[in-house]
């Protein structure tokens, strides 16, 4: 499989596309900055100059031929506009109709837990929330990708256990590395296509998670 990680350079990113490149895809890794580019190259995946400010159109020509594309992209510390607008809403937007121009169907973004649901929403959060929101509704309404949406719950940088509970009822956290290990696990899961799943640490090993 050909996949394409937007955002390969962030702390997500990154380990989605080892893990990508260990169990034998072809990976591009979407960068912004040149010195990013040969730690990809020495890890065994094809480095991509990209930028999420620029238009659909050229972003589209970074797409062709991909079999799927991976959105794990965030605003971070960047300065210079309303960033969380313009790299966690437009941009990922900006990248759906890139995927469309394109012709790559399948789809899968990082979203962030209680997204759905603004009376859950962290109050020092909400204009990332207000983003990720968005761009998850347009996603699901003004596609026609075969998407998975995964909204994991607090971030933390243990140790991936392999374990996840899916839909919890309550909020709770998760292992980089187990969310980077489900999404590169709903790649090949037809069962995750069409679906918003939401993801903590838990008892259910991935394999049989991605499949529930």
């Amino acid at each position: 499989m050909k996949v394409f990680v937007i955002g390969a350079h962030g702390q997500i990113g990154k380990k989605i596309v080892s893990k990508l490149v260990a169990q034998g895809d072809r990976v591009f890794a979407g960068i912004r900055q040149p010195d990013q580019a040969q730690a990809f190259e020495d890890a065994g995946a094809e480095a991509v100059q990209f930028n999420l400010m620029a238009q659909p159109h050229e972003l589209a020509a970074a797409f062709k031929g991909m079999d799927a594309i991976v959105f794990a992209a965030g605003s971070g510390g960047q300065t210079g506009y309303d960033m969380t607008l313009m790299i966690d809403l437009d941009g990922a937007v900006k990248s759906m109709e890139a995927a469309k121009l394109a012709g790559v169907k399948r789809y899968v973004i990082i979203s962030a837990e209680f997204t759905p649901d603004r009376a859950r929403w962290p109050r020092a959060l909400q204009p990332y929330y207000v983003a990720k929101y968005y761009a998850d509704e347009w996603l699901k309404t003004r596609t026609e990708l075969a998407y998975t949406i995964l909204q994991p719950g607090s971030l933390v940088n243990d140790a991936g256990t392999g374990k996840v509970t899916v839909n919890p009822d309550a909020g709770g956290e998760i292992t980089r590395d187990d969310v980077a290990t489900f999404a590169v696990a709903t790649l090949k899961t037809p069962a995750t296509i069409g679906k918003t799943i939401a993801l903590i640490n838990g008892e259910t090993p991935i394999k049989a998670a991605v499949q529930a």
